[in-house]
């Protein structure tokens, strides 16, 4: 069973968070504020922040741009994961993941079919990595950031939680690139 081990040292990381919406503003975006919140309250770094309208191009851009900081260590969007015209989230990001985590968005699913039941379906949350950063996909609600923080990526982002978790991970994402092409 999962768990925090007290003897082992809480490691801070930075963490980037990307609101993809038309009409929100700093102002007035109550899910960049969860997930920043729920940032600091476990002792985490907020790195960057920014608002990026719908739109693929400037999703990935920056996106992009934050995977190739060396001083980003996760990127975390919320908006743009439904079936509207305008959601293109997973569209930016999926190409960018050099690996797809399947089993972010059937926990984050299954998390939230506990809440919302059937409604859960409509969301495309996903996660992965590129360039040795964790990706992770969020819907636009306060409550879809809640219950992908508090049920997932407080304890994984947590080096104390066992029996593991992706900070004791992140030092070797990119062990192929170090390798060369793993020939």
């Amino acid at each position: 069973m999962s768990k925090i081990v007290e003897t082992r040292e809480f490691i801070p990381i930075s963490i980037a968070v990307l609101t993809v919406s038309d009409t929100r503003t700093m102002v007035d975006d109550k899910s960049g504020d969860t997930l920043v919140a729920r940032i600091a309250e476990a002792g985490h770094r907020l790195g960057a922040r920014a608002i990026v309208p719908d739109d693929k191009d400037r999703i990935a851009g920056q996106v992009r741009e934050w995977t190739l900081d060396p001083e980003i260590d996760v990127v975390i969007t919320t908006g743009g994961t439904g079936f509207t015209g305008r959601d293109v989230t997973p569209e930016a990001l999926e190409p960018l993941f050099d690996k797809k985590m399947d089993g972010f968005s059937e926990v984050f699913h299954r998390i939230s079919y506990d809440k919302i039941g059937t409604s859960t379906i409509q969301s495309r949350a996903t996660g992965g990595v590129a360039n040795a950063t964790f990706i992770f996909v969020l819907p636009g609600s306060p409550g879809a950031c809640k219950d992908a923080w508090d049920g997932i990526l407080k304890a994984q982002l947590d080096y104390r939680h066992m029996p593991c978790n992706f900070i004791e991970i992140m030092p070797r994402l990119d062990e192929h690139l170090r390798r060369g092409s793993g020939k």
